[in-house]
């Protein structure tokens, strides 16, 4: 007989461990565990989030590099490469920006207790109170200080810091570049050394990832315990993913269908009507590669997008273009600081804009790889990563949908270029 006990998706055991914690969490607050919880129980979530922190520089380092470097075709279609990259930035950097705007609209972190939040804020109030020293540091300091952020002085004492990833992600992009322009042959033993490094990571996040049923459950135990027992946090919770639909819904029936009404030959109907069976796909699977080759069919048979275009950007978009992941961390982010009580400035908020943007584009196409991506960017505006405890337990469904919109944006972007 077939031994099906590994069967289970790793989202229903991710969900089933959010469970589990609010469960435990809950005995131990009928029966006066806290400390139980707290000693015993809350060190595993911790555990998971130092691992995800440990893989997020090297994960970022050579996710980019081998995203850019993949672009060697760009010296042969260097004018549709331009035109391909600039169009993806900039519909990375919309969707980025109507997270941004929706999440401080909503507020969904603002409908817990205002006790609980004063709680949280007094658990992390040395985190906080470092956020408040650098935040009146940089109040000090001239418009052009951001320079100094972006360029280290010293790459591998930016590497041991996650808090720097700007610095690493520059790096890793003036490294890219320089790749691309010495000559192939010379290049080649780096790029084997990058993509086998990429295996590798890759493979490290799965088994971290793996883990996370077990990280989820201590985190939510902590959570529960923390919050004691008050259902306000669950109704935040519930109001974040109702905002992560809505702006993914927006983005995939609206945007896209007017980027497609003003930039291109095909009408809405036509691009809807071809998109649906991709979107499904993209749904079911979460993988934008793994979707690829129906996107190119649809795009190619469907929408008669050239095979030259379709050919280059939509594998270009798999790597580059993540619009739908870029608003779900901007929203994920700021429901992460509003429920811990943490307030950030116009500076913070235009950094979450910046960092979203960068590091969507080096979010891996694996299941958890959000994760990692999400924890450096808290970190690196200073918002405690355990937070991520509140939002890993539904992110299964929101990874589904946003995977369906990258792919929708990434047949768009051909369909605009491809404009005769």
């Amino acid at each position: 007989m077939t031994n099906k006990r590994f069967s289970v998706p790793l989202y229903m055991r991710i969900l089933l461990g959010m469970v589990v914690g609010i469960i435990i969490g809950a005995v131990a607050l009928a029966v006066g565990g806290e400390w139980f919880v707290q000693d015993w129980v809350t060190p595993w979530g911790g555990l998971f989030i130092r691992l995800l922190q440990l893989i997020a520089i090297p994960l970022v380092f050579v996710t980019l590099i081998i995203g850019i470097v993949g672009l060697k075709d760009v010296s042969k279609f260097s004018r549709l490469g331009g035109k391909t990259l600039l169009y993806y930035l900039c519909f990375i950097t919309v969707s980025a920006s109507f997270g941004v705007g929706l999440g401080l609209t909503v507020k969904p972190g603002a409908l817990v207790n205002p006790e609980a939040v004063v709680e949280m804020q007094e658990a992390y109030r040395s985190v906080i109170s470092d956020r408040a020293t650098v935040a009146e540091q940089t109040k000090r300091q001239g418009p052009l200080n951001f320079l100094s952020d972006i360029v280290p002085n010293n790459i591998v004492t930016a590497a041991g810091n996650n808090s720097n990833m700007l610095q690493v992600i520059f790096f890793a992009v003036f490294f890219a570049v320089a790749a691309l322009l010495i000559p192939p042959e010379k290049a080649k033993p780096v790029n084997a050394l990058f993509e086998g490094l990429n295996d590798i990571i890759l493979k490290m996040v799965d088994f971290i990832i793996r883990f996370a049923p077990v990280g989820v459950t201590a985190l939510m135990a902590g959570l529960v315990t923390d919050f004691k027992g008050d259902l306000s946090m669950f109704g935040a919770l519930g109001l974040y993913a109702l905002t992560v639909i809505v702006a993914m819904l927006i983005i995939m029936y609206l945007f896209y269908p007017l980027m497609i009404r003003i930039f291109s030959q095909h009408t809405v109907r036509d691009f809807t009507r071809a998109m649906y069976p991709v979107q499904l796909f993209a749904f079911t699977t979460s993988s934008s590669a793994a979707t690829l080759p129906v996107t190119m069919k649809a795009v190619e048979n469907d929408l008669g997008v050239s095979k030259e275009t379709a050919s280059f950007v939509l594998p270009v978009g798999v790597t580059v273009n993540m619009d739908g992941t870029a608003c779900y961390q901007a929203i994920a982010i700021l429901f992460i600081a509003q429920v811990l009580g943490i307030d950030l400035t116009l500076s913070q908020i235009l950094t979450v804009l910046f960092m979203t943007v960068l590091s969507s584009i080096g979010t891996p196409g694996i299941p958890g790889g959000t994760y990692v991506i999400l924890a450096m960017v808290l970190i690196s505006v200073g918002i405690p990563a355990e937070g991520l405890a509140l939002i890993i337990g539904i992110d299964r469904p929101l990874d589904m949908l946003r995977t369906a919109v990258n792919v929708t944006g990434d047949a768009t972007v051909a369909c605009m270029i491809d404009k005769k």
